[in-house]
């Protein structure tokens, strides 16, 4: 696994821990909608860096395009 998909996962680990009586309770872990989200959001911020650095409107279209078919396939709002 790559250091950003680390960095991802680490972002949608859900983590908590309490205590009653010695009673300890402890929650670790990864929430995968909330990864996937991450994920998908992610490709479309790389689509916008593609935009945002290109000046060939052909290379911005698609960009653009992209960017769209992304969020409509994975059902992703902003």
């Amino acid at each position: 696994m790559n250091r950003r998909i680390k960095e991802l996962a680490e972002q949608a680990r859900i983590k908590d821990h309490w205590s009653i009586d010695e009673a300890r309770y402890l929650t670790n872990y990864l929430d995968e909608k909330k990864f996937a989200e991450l994920i998908v959001r992610e490709c479309v911020m790389l689509c916008d860096k593609v935009y945002e650095q290109n000046d060939n409107v052909k290379i911005q279209a698609g960009a653009t395009f992209c960017r769209e078919d992304i969020k409509k396939h994975f059902g992703v709002e902003e």
